[in-house]
């Protein structure tokens, strides 16, 4: 088994990744005593795959759990679906003293977490990620919280996790698009702060869309490794925690332009590429540079060009709401490098209508 430890203090968490954990996290749970009970929150179509042999682990570990689900998809990440679910929590009679494990992907883990954070003002969670995107990324450093009309994740809280338990198997059973969506947030990582790593990602790429799990693993492992530092850093996103941003300011404004019929992976490749091109014209990245991190984009079967048919006006409104945004300033993770970027809010709009013309 890999452990990782994310570093915070009193609010400090392991990252434990294994293949086949899914079984065994009961037992682990139990000696750890983090409640007296637990109530898994999923997705329907997860809950239908994975929640009763989950159940069944935990209940086998002598571990109190029971099931409430909501349905699957970004557009239930709202303020009306945690409403719902609290009000199960409430009927079921959840106190301060139980927690919730959120088994799913990032939608998942997002809602959960954040229901967690405000639910009596605060219960112990468990991060149980079972995509790809949400192993690597979102299960990783407390960010929680929901979409609204205006944009997306513009309603949350930092609320870290008890413990993340990362089961490479389940990836397996993933449909392709999920996968891709995934590998979308490991690219970012090796742009943003590991060369070596972007360098592993090229060597690579057959073992890990064959779904080899030894070269999986380590991907996640590299992957959180990172995520925890940077958390580590800086856990509320005043300095370094910005980078992680990279390719998700309009990536997000490309997802929301979609009313999120483009999945969170495939726009923020997109953003990535639009990032680099932005990062070209101001001359601050290597032409040679990003013509490599478009080739390894490409190289894993993701979208690098935003389509035609989007509404260029509606994405540009979106960048303007992004939580990042300051007096309608969107910021921008920039490279500067492979393994290093910037963050600026000093980009022309000129060259932001240039990026992402049709």
């Amino acid at each position: 088994m890999k452990e990782i430890e994310v570093g915070l203090g009193e609010r400090s968490y392991p990252i434990l990744i294994k293949d086949g954990l899914l079984h065994e996290i009961g037992d682990d749970i139990k000696k750890r005593n983090i409640a007296k009970r637990y109530v898994v929150v999923s997705d329907a179509h997860v809950a239908g795959l994975l929640g009763e042999m989950f159940l069944n682990s935990l209940k086998a570990a002598d571990v109190q759990a029971e099931l409430i689900t909501f349905p699957q998809g970004e557009v239930s990440k709202n303020l009306e679906t945690v409403a719902k679910l609290a009000s199960k929590l409430a009927l079921i009679g959840v106190d301060r003293k139980d927690a919730l494990i959120a088994l799913g992907g990032g939608v998942t883990g997002d809602i959960t977490g954040f229901l967690a954070a405000v639910y009596m003002r605060g219960i112990p969670f468990i991060q149980v990620p079972t995509t790809l995107l949400s192993q690597v990324d979102s299960s990783v450093g407390g960010k929680t919280g929901v979409d609204i009309p205006e944009g997306k994740n513009l309603v949350g809280s930092f609320y870290q996790p008890q413990c993340v338990y990362i089961d490479s198997n389940v990836l397996s059973s993933l449909p392709r698009e999920e996968l891709l969506n995934g590998l979308a947030e490991v690219i970012k990582y090796s742009i943003i702060y590991d060369a070596s790593f972007f360098e592993y990602l090229e060597k690579n790429r057959t073992s890990i869309l064959d779904l080899n799990l030894p070269v999986l693993e380590e991907t996640i492992r590299i992957c959180c490794t990172i995520k925890a530092k940077v958390v580590e850093a800086d856990e509320r996103e005043s300095g370094l925690r910005r980078i992680l941003n990279f390719g998700h300011t309009i990536g997000h404004a490309v997802e929301a332009a979609s009313d999120f019929a483009i999945a969170h992976g495939m726009a923020v490749a997109m953003g990535m590429e639009a990032a680099c091109k932005l990062a070209v014209g101001k001359s601050l990245f290597p032409s040679e540079d990003a013509g490599r991190t478009k080739e390894l984009i490409r190289s894993y079967g993701l979208p690098v060009d935003i389509p035609k048919e989007l509404d260029r006006d509606r994405i540009k409104a979106y960048l303007k709401t992004d939580k990042k945004a300051v007096a309608g300033r969107p910021f921008f993770v920039l490279p500067t490098t492979i393994g290093k970027v910037t963050v600026t809010d000093d980009v022309p709009e000129s060259l932001i209508d240039q990026v992402i013309a049709r």
